[in-house]
């Protein structure tokens, strides 16, 4: 094991190298004779994630949520899970954010495990958009939402798990815990009440899908929505996450309670056309991988059958989506020839 780490360790400084001189055509050749994965380094995120620093003051962290316009924008984490479920982490890893739009895919998740997926997408479309995430015209046009990336379709996914009060809520934070494998994972009150204060859309999104006839009950139901985006994770927590839906919804230790290549399937396909909202056709081109960010700061990555990846830093382009967590995320996915698309 030692000698196989300390070849990993001398054939990634090599790939680096000729990346860093600008040979990246044969580094790329190395890379695919074997799983480019098992290279990732410390020193590799670290570098990466420097090079990458100054675009913590190149976006606006996310005021019209008022608690999270406190979040401190020069913080910054890289984690990624390797093959063989090893975290490496780099930056402010330890620092807490929340979730917001990433919990998306966990709600998905959940309501699919109960109900089914044709019960659910019965009521919201596959589709990708050139919309933003909390555009709801189409609720008029069509009568459903977009996808369930979109805030519509994630209030109606959150909205069609079962039970009463916060039931649902216990059943995505649960979820969460299990794929991180970290019980002390929960919501931040404060966050939660700052945004059911402050959300007034999401309310009348709630309400056109009560019209619609798409959802029955009381605004507990949307509570729960507030308090899922209100959930705490740090970076590390994230690469889990992609790991998971990268490889067969089995856990990083390897635990296979949840084992589905149609669920995995699933949520990736949903990350990759609508993850990264009006911007994930552009990001599909660049870095080419299933993906899914949320105004938190947070992006979690997963690269199929291999990887998971979790970026953090608050600072946000137009789209609402991490402009450092980005970068970072491109600069792995050409080091390592990791784009989906050859």
């Amino acid at each position: 094991m030692k000698r196989n780490g300390f070849c990993n360790a001398v054939l990634s400084l090599i790939i680096a190298c000729l990346v860093s001189f600008g040979n990246t055509a044969y580094a790329k050749r190395i890379i695919q004779k074997g799983d480019a994965t098992n290279l990732i380094t410390e020193k590799m995120l670290s570098d990466i994630l420097e090079k990458n620093r100054t675009y913590c003051t190149k976006g606006i962290v996310a005021d019209y949520i008022p608690e999270l316009g406190k979040m401190d924008a020069r913080a910054i984490a890289f984690s990624v899970v390797k093959p063989n479920g090893e975290v490496i982490s780099v930056g402010d890893t330890q620092k807490k954010f929340t979730i917001q739009s990433i919990s998306k895919i966990i709600s998905l998740m959940v309501a699919v495990e109960e109900k089914g997926e044709k019960e659910i997408f019965d009521r919201m479309g596959y589709y990708g958009t050139d919309k933003p995430f909390n555009h709801y015209a189409n609720l008029e046009t069509q009568g459903k939402p977009l996808n369930p990336m979109m805030n519509a379709g994630a209030i109606l996914t959150t909205a069609l798990i079962d039970g009463e009060g916060d039931i649902p809520l216990q059943k995505i934070l649960d979820m969460v815990r299990y794929i991180t494998k970290d019980d002390t994972v929960t919501f931040s009150e404060t966050v939660y009440m700052s945004e059911k204060e402050t959300g007034h859309r999401n309310r009348g999104i709630f309400y056109l899908l009560k019209n619609n006839g798409l959802v029955e009950g009381e605004e507990d139901k949307l509570d729960n929505y507030f308090k899922q985006c209100s959930i705490e994770v740090t970076s590390e927590h994230l690469a889990k996450i992609g790991y998971f839906f990268a490889n067969q919804c089995v856990r990083f230790d390897g635990d296979t309670k949840y084992k589905s290549s149609e669920m995995s399937k699933l949520i990736q396909s949903q990350m990759l056309i609508a993850g990264m909202y009006e911007s994930s056709g552009e990001y599909a081109r660049t870095v080419g991988l299933p993906s899914k960010s949320g105004v938190g700061g947070g992006i979690v990555v997963s690269v199929p059958g291999r990887i998971g990846i979790g970026t953090f830093s608050p600072s946000l382009d137009p789209q609402g989506n991490s402009v450092a967590g980005y970068h970072m995320i491109l600069d792995l996915v050409n080091q390592l020839d990791l784009s989906l698309f050859k």
